[in-house]
C-alpha cells in the first residue's frame, strides 16, 4: 500500500475495470472513509479511489477485482454486503463475496479496527450484481 506524499496514489486498476458496474463506481466511492479525504489516482480511472490523511497510508478501493469463489477465508457482512476478510502484513484486504464484478479495499493498520471502515463502502459494492454466494 502506498502513502499519499501529496500527490497522486498508484493504484493499478483491476482487471475487469471497464465494467458496467466499474464505470458506475466513479459517482459511488466515498468523499471521506474514516476521517481522510479522497485522494487523486494514478493512473487516473473511475474503478479507482484512494483516501490520504496527511503522511498516513492510503486507504485504496479498485472495483473490477477476479471474483473468489468459494473460499475458508474469515467471511463478515456489514450492511448486507458480504466481505471476504484477509490479513496481509501492514494492514488486511476486504473483497466482495457474492458479487460480479468483486470491490477489493485496503485498509491499512492505522486504521484499526479495519473491518469499521466497511460501512462507507456499501454503495460500491452494492453496483455488482448477486452471484449467490453468501457468508455462512
Amino acid at each position: 500500500m502506498l502513502a499519499g506524499c501529496g500527490g497522486p496514489v498508484e493504484v493499478a486498476p483491476a482487471p475487469a475495470a471497464t465494467s458496467d458496474a466499474c464505470t458506475s463506481a466513479a459517482s459511488a466511492w466515498p468523499e471521506e472513509v474514516a476521517g481522510a479525504a479522497r485522494a487523486d489516482t494514478r493512473p487516473a480511472s473511475g474503478a479507482t479511489a484512494a483516501w490520504a490523511a496527511g503522511a498516513d497510508p492510503a486507504i485504496i478501493g479498485r472495483c473490477g477485482v477476479p471474483v473468489p469463489g468459494p473460499t475458508t477465508l474469515e467471511c463478515i457482512a456489514v450492511d448486507d454486503v458480504d466481505w471476504i476478510a484477509e490479513r496481509l502484513d501492514d494492514g488486511m484486504r476486504f473483497t466482495t463475496y457474492g458479487r460480479d464484478p468483486a470491490v477489493e479495499i485496503l485498509v491499512p493498520d492505522h486504521y484499526a479496527p479495519e473491518p469499521l471502515v466497511l460501512s462507507a463502502f456499501g454503495t460500491v459494492a452494492g453496483l455488482g450484481e448477486p452471484t449467490g454466494h453468501r457468508c455462512r
